[in-house]
């Protein structure tokens, strides 16, 4: 089971990662998404658990998992 991100992590994710921001792929713990390490994308929003939703170059809309998934800047 997931661990929810507190309110504090919410306040740094949305930080580190406004609207806008450009990152890329480093990993994805999910067996059945098309996206690959080096995919990149978009930043919309980080919502209420932590889940950063990217709108990848790809035309994926599949949001970053808090804790399962690692993304980086670009």
């Amino acid at each position: 089971m997931q661990n929810f991100p507190s309110k504090e992590t919410l306040e740094r994710l949305r930080k580190m990662y406004p609207a806008g921001t450009r990152v890329e792929l480093v990993s994805m713990n999910d067996p059945y998404t098309k996206l690959a390490p080096g995919d990149r994308g978009t930043v919309e929003f980080v919502d209420a658990i932590g889940t950063i939703q990217v709108r990848w170059d790809c035309g994926s809309g599949l949001g970053v998992a808090y804790g399962e998934d690692v993304i980086r800047k670009i």
